[in-house]
């Protein structure tokens, strides 16, 4: 009896914690009581969110306070792992998130989007010696130009978890992925190894450890950049060609109608007022 009473009790429990999860991801953000907006990023993306110092710096940064100042609330910003933002969203311990997040499909499960307010390119990183120069190196295509293996299947490709990057590469070559998958979709051959940051990402990449990495346009000039001597060398470069395009937007909580009514409409207005595009060629120069 004793034992049947502690399973009935240990159920109670589980069923109070999923209640207590599902009301968390249903209340969604009150915009009429609530008067502290939490922005919640991972900033290791630059030149969309990063560190100098204490401070929070970038594009996605300088989005958030004008969105913040524009609403009348006062801006709290949370450095997270990147593949806690969108649970933390869904749960309604964050507000909004701001973290050169790309739209898809699977995500909208999960949380509501904003109209887009950036386009985001996918490239590739490679050492400055690599053989690569093009995606056409990485890939045997069909007659319809539709890749059907890969040239080398020793590759190792590496990325951000949970980014883009990571859901792209990972998926099976015909759909433009490097991995081998079962017929269910689980992965049977995985040549993607998955780092906290895109950083740690490209340190493997400079020390062998991966091929390619596959990160945003942005950051990826900026890991560049800031891998270049004083002569103009760098250990490693972005391919010309394009591995993916994307559009940025702003993940919250399903049930934060009102909120999300309320930035799409402020970025509408900074549309057309300039200011996104002021804030944007802030941390982007035109070619």
């Amino acid at each position: 009896m004793r034992k049947f009473l502690s399973v009935v009790m240990a159920l109670v429990m589980v069923v109070g914690m999923a209640f207590a999860a599902t009301s968390c991801s249903s209340k969604g953000y009150d915009f009429d009581k609530e008067t502290e907006l939490v922005m919640v990023t991972n900033a290791a993306f630059p030149p969309y969110e990063s560190k100098s110092g204490d401070e929070f710096v970038g594009i996605d940064i300088d989005i958030a306070k004008e969105i913040a100042k524009r609403l009348g609330k006062t801006l709290r910003i949370e450095d997270v792992d990147f593949n806690s933002i969108i649970t933390g969203i869904e749960t309604g311990k964050y507000d909004m998130a701001l973290a050169g997040m790309t739209v898809t499909e699977e995500r909208k499960k999960s949380v509501s989007f904003s109209d887009s307010y950036a386009t985001g390119i996918q490239v590739m990183i490679v050492r400055s010696d690599s053989q690569y120069q093009s995606i056409d190196d990485f890939f045997n295509y069909d007659e319809e130009g539709n890749p059907v293996s890969l040239k080398n299947t020793d590759i190792k490709i590496g990325v951000q978890q949970t980014t883009t990057g990571d859901i792209y590469s990972s998926a099976d070559v015909t759909g433009w992925g490097f991995n081998d998958l079962n017929e269910d979709e689980s992965i049977k051959t995985d040549r993607v190894t998955r780092y906290k940051t895109g950083a740690d990402a490209v340190e493997a990449l400079k020390t062998g450890k991966v091929d390619v990495v596959i990160i945003d346009n942005e950051p990826a000039k900026s890991f560049v950049a800031s891998n270049t001597d004083g002569s103009g060398n760098s250990p490693i470069r972005i391919l010309e060609t394009e591995y993916t395009n994307e559009d940025y937007a702003i993940a919250v909580n399903k049930n934060s109608t009102v909120l999300l009514e309320k930035i799409n409409q402020v970025l509408k207005e900074m549309k057309e007022d300039g200011t996104l595009d002021r804030i944007i060629s802030t941390y982007i120069k035109a070619e």
